[in-house]
């Protein structure tokens, strides 16, 4: 018997959108936006074969596009053969039924396909269940939609659930899965509290990475820590948080923890879903805002990033800003040297390591427990203090004098106060 190879057939796509002319790039639909959307949808597995922008003052309420323009994009499809129409913003429950209606095919919106794609990069369990939780919420006003569409989950872009399980279109069972859901969800939350408190109790510094997704990231954190966490040239490559250490020149430990990358129109109910994974954000000593300094839109990928840092709670947060990428910038994009929401502003390049000494520098001036170099004496009488001393702080010297010992050690603050009484007069 012959075996034959299958392969799951590319779903074929056309993008459309309204731009209104607003004037506000992190909600309008703009040349940007639907490159982007292209990039979204090639990491979901899609080919992009057209594309249609709509010029009004608003989208329209019932059909999203006008009549026209809807029946020009239903041209296209037949002309094109394509078989999945993509929306740059998200779409009512009736504007999703309406469209499928006059389009004959599928619809999905932004919000849709960046939830496929956390679905395909989910690892872990906690990611899947977020994951899931965010799809079902999302489906769960839009039954009358797509009600038809629920059951066959696994089946396309936009459809695709973790685990490829098929869900009911019965209400009470989504309502009940969400419920099942958040309880596990609940669990998982205690378990990443009681690693925090390890963190604490460890005296660790955290430093989290934040920044819009494909900013450079996972690189940074493997070519800081040696780590070798799953980097790729796509968008949302990583989901799952990722903690690893690594130590500053005065002994302070760090601990860097990677996030989720943010991207424009972040569904709403995936940040919901992902607060437990987020909140490392919020409870981090400092925020690291990774952005591409090669990217044009460099502006607009941090007021995205400073918008959801601030639903976050964590705007107070310091912040040291890394202009990443420095090695591709071509020389035409000029990087502001301060902004009011970023402490400190370093140029790196994550690939080849370049400003890396600046950028550790910038953490440990704005992370707790900095520490100073101090010279003391400790008097021979004071045997215990030297052990002290040893055991827990760094010492960079070590004389002896007739007075006693004389030793440079780095301390922080609060070691500074416990022995400025053995302060050397020459410091």
């Amino acid at each position: 018997m012959a075996l034959t190879e299958t392969k799951e057939k590319q779903e074929r796509a056309i993008l459309a959108g309204v731009h209104t002319g607003s004037g506000d790039p992190l909600k309008d639909t703009t040349e940007e936006t639907i490159n982007e959307l292209a990039r979204l949808a090639d990491t979901a597995g899609a080919e992009v074969v057209g594309t249609l922008v709509q010029n009004r003052p608003s989208p329209e309420n019932a059909t999203y596009l006008g009549e026209g323009k809807l029946e020009e994009l239903l041209g296209a499809c037949e002309t094109l053969e394509a078989d999945l129409i993509i929306f740059d913003s998200e779409l009512s429950p009736m504007q999703l039924k309406n469209l499928e209606k006059a389009l004959k095919r599928r619809v999905i919106d932004r919000s849709m396909l960046i939830l496929d794609i956390f679905a395909r990069h989910a690892l872990s369990r906690e990611g899947k269940i977020q994951v899931e939780l965010a799809q079902l919420k999302y489906m769960l006003p839009r039954l009358t939609g797509i009600g038809t569409q629920l059951s066959r989950l696994g089946a396309g872009i936009g459809t695709r659930g973790p685990g490829e399980t098929r869900l009911e279109t019965d209400r009470r069972h989504i309502r009940s899965r969400i419920h099942h859901l958040q309880q596990e969800l609940s669990e998982v939350k205690k378990h990443r509290e009681l690693l925090r408190a390890g963190r604490r109790q460890e005296n660790a510094v955290t430093v989290a990475l934040a920044g819009y997704t494909n900013a450079g990231k996972s690189t940074l954190l493997n070519a800081l820590t040696g780590a070798d966490v799953y980097a790729e040239d796509k968008l949302f490559a990583t989901l799952d948080p990722t903690v690893r250490g690594f130590n500053l020149e005065d002994g302070r430990n760090i601990l860097l923890i990677d996030t989720v990358g943010f991207i424009r129109k972040l569904p709403h109910h995936l940040i919901e879903a992902f607060k437990s994974t987020l909140e490392e954000i919020s409870l981090a000593d400092v925020v690291l805002h990774v952005t591409d300094g090669s990217n044009e839109e460099f502006m607009q990928h941090i007021q995205v990033v400073n918008r959801i840092l601030s639903e976050l709670g964590a705007a107070d947060k310091p912040v040291v800003l890394a202009f990443n990428k420095a090695d591709a910038a071509d020389g035409s994009i000029e990087l502001p040297a301060s902004l009011p929401e970023a402490d400190r502003i370093v140029h790196i390049s994550a690939k080849t390591g370049a400003g890396f000494d600046a950028l550790l520098e910038a953490i440990g001036d704005v992370a707790p427990g900095k520490k100073q170099a101090v010279r003391l004496l400790i008097p021979y009488t004071d045997g215990a203090v030297l052990s002290e001393l040893h055991n827990d702080h760094t010492v960079l010297e070590e004389t002896y004098e007739p007075e006693g010992t004389c030793i440079q050690v780095l301390l922080d603050a609060k070691a500074y106060n416990r022995f400025k009484a053995y302060l050397k007069e020459d410091n």
